[in-house]
């Protein structure tokens, strides 16, 4: 897997309007009602060619994304995916799955590390932190007032002393974050927001993300300046919270944050809406992407398992394909692609059992125990061409959760662990996560900031300057660690990278790798291997494999926000 969102993953629809497991479907086949379906077309294609195929297999194109020859059909007919399965110039079709009950807290299992609800529950009513205020700085710049709770930019040296001295990035250097949306009216947010090539794919679906009030029907389409999840904002505000004097700062805080918004508020990621924002990346000029998710329904992605049915097995097959095509069109188009690893700690190259797919639409009811293997991908962190990132404790320890494997791990960076040592480890301790923004309309709906605007708990933080005020939220995961690398990759690229002839910069994904990889810090496998988390349950013991150079744990080592400035 990779990645985990948060309350609700993160977003969805665009030229795919729905996706693999979707709001629209209908009845079952064969009751006469219609029904849509995600078809793929053969590699080489046309357009024109897909349309003619799918008509001769009895359904009508709703909508398509051309550059990547994915589409979203209705039918009728009852038999339309054997039927597609068997047209010249079709890979398949997969129906979108009926709607079943999904409550609002259904995620809680992806959320429990990132959100850590129980030390929510038993740290309420504690006092909140007050964060030492920073002082020093070097070369006139100066340390955000709550620089002294990153811990996660000393370790890569995005300080005021470190790489904010050399190099803060440029607006010429667009990342685009695909994610559950920005809140782009946070006061860290705001001055690096791209209003004009924001987007979002995605529609609400009225029963796992309430209904919406403007719609009598419960559907609606947020503005792309909003996030109702929160995930993304905090991964935001890591790669690029302003220096404003003003609560955090992020790795890269001077670049251009555009928001793809791929993820519902629930926390679900699609495939249609990823797919779209993928190739909305590549035609406009987006230079990095973040993505903390993986694409629902399925965790693993698996071909032909024998616990699954002919239809699940293609609808897999089908989002492996579709998605893969969409990550090749933007890095073909200079995207550098950057993932969570996943938070299931778990040796991808060795997976076991998948207990957890499909996810969607009932995590109830869907899912359905699978042995599993390496052939099976979390896509889009296993897909080609894709920067996968571990997660590290303020020790430098590999998170407790965090997924890895010698293949999969490309790079590690601060994700947070509240229990990392020294104990006690009873109660997590928020200030060993990530302390990033918090959109403050998402904070006063979970409880977290009371009517007055002061927080309720101590994984929240309050920072105001001249009646402006910002909140933060201590979240942990692999979703904390990706954005790091992006920022860091975003220093790269404003670093080294060259006009584009549009208004912005560039430098090929595969030159952003080889810095990225080559610049960070090795760190060899704990002395103590298998590593055994004091004081957690053993199915966090993990073996780590590699070289100091290279490891699963670590992959090419911990990123560096001065190193790749200086180039080693």
């Amino acid at each position: 897997m990779h990645r985990i969102p948060k309350k609700a993953g993160l977003g969805l629809l665009a030229l795919l309007t729905v996706a693999l497991a979707t709001l629209t479907a209908t009845a079952g086949a064969g009751d006469g009602k219609a029904r849509e379906y995600v078809v793929v077309y053969e590699q080489g294609v046309s357009a024109a060619q897909g349309r003619q195929a799918v008509e001769a297999a009895g359904g009508t194109i709703v909508s398509d994304n051309a550059a990547i020859g994915v589409a979203t059909v209705r039918s009728d007919d009852g038999n339309f995916a054997a039927n597609a399965a068997k047209q010249d110039g079709l890979e398949g079709a997969a129906p979108n799955e009926a709607i079943g009950h999904a409550p609002r807290d259904q995620r809680a299992r992806r959320q429990d590390v990132e959100r850590m609800q129980a030390a929510r529950d038993a740290l309420r009513g504690q006092q909140a932190q007050k964060a030492p205020r920073a002082t020093k700085g070097r070369n006139g710049v100066k340390p955000e007032p709550l620089a002294g709770l990153q811990w996660d930019m000393q370790m890569i040296g995005a300080t005021a002393d470190g790489s904010y001295a050399r190099q803060q990035g440029s607006h010429a250097v667009r990342v685009g974050v695909i994610d559950t949306g920005i809140d782009a009216s946070h006061p860290d947010i705001a001055p690096n927001f791209d209003r004009k090539l924001s987007r979002n794919f995605t529609i609400d679906d009225p029963i796992v993300d309430d209904p919406c009030d403007e719609d009598p029907d419960g559907y609606c389409q947020d503005p792309a300046d909003v996030d109702e999840g929160g995930h993304g904002t905090h991964v935001a505000g890591t790669i690029a919270g302003a220096l404003n004097g003003l609560g955090t700062a992020g790795v890269a805080p001077k670049v251009d944050l555009v928001n793809l918004r791929g993820g519902q508020d629930s926390g679900y990621f699609f495939l249609g809406p990823v797919v779209d924002a993928l190739t909305y990346a590549g035609d406009n000029g987006i230079d990095v992407v973040n993505m903390s998710f993986y694409i629902d329904p399925w965790l693993f992605n698996c071909a032909a398992n024998p616990a699954d049915n002919k239809q699940e097995q293609i609808q897999q097959q089908l989002v492996v394909e579709a998605t893969q095509r969409a990550l090749k069109y933007a890095r073909d188009r200079g995207v550098t692609l950057i993932a969570a690893e996943g938070n299931g700690y778990t040796d991808l190259g060795k997976p076991l059992t998948d207990a957890t797919s499909p996810d969607y639409p009932s995590q109830t009811d869907s899912p359905h125990p699978r042995q599993i293997d390496n052939t099976c991908l979390s896509m889009p962190t296993e897909g080609e061409g894709v920067i996968g990132v571990t997660s590290v404790a303020p020790s430098g320890r590999k998170a407790f959760y965090s997924d890895y494997g010698v293949e999969q791990a490309d790079v590690s960076a601060p994700g947070g662990d509240g229990y990392d040592y020294p104990p006690p480890l009873s109660t997590p301790d928020p200030t060993k996560t990530v302390l990033a923004p918090y959109p403050l309309a998402v904070a006063q709906a979970e409880g977290d900031v009371d009517a007055d605007g002061n927080p309720t708990t101590p994984l929240v933080v309050k920072d105001c300057n001249k009646g402006k005020c910002g909140y933060y939220e201590y979240l942990q995961g692999t979703s904390m660690a990706s954005p790091h690398a992006v920022g860091v990759a975003a220093l790269a690229i404003a670093q080294f990278g060259k006009p584009d002839g549009k208004g912005g910069v560039g430098l090929a994904p595969a030159e952003v790798e080889r810095r990225l990889l080559g610049t960070a810090r090795d760190t060899p496998c704990p002395t103590q291997n298998p590593y055994v988390y004091p004081g957690l349950n053993a199915r966090y013991t993990a073996l780590c494999e590699g070289t100091p150079q290279r490891n699963g744990f670590y992959g090419d080592g911990i990123v560096d926000a001065q190193r790749i400035l200086i180039g080693r």
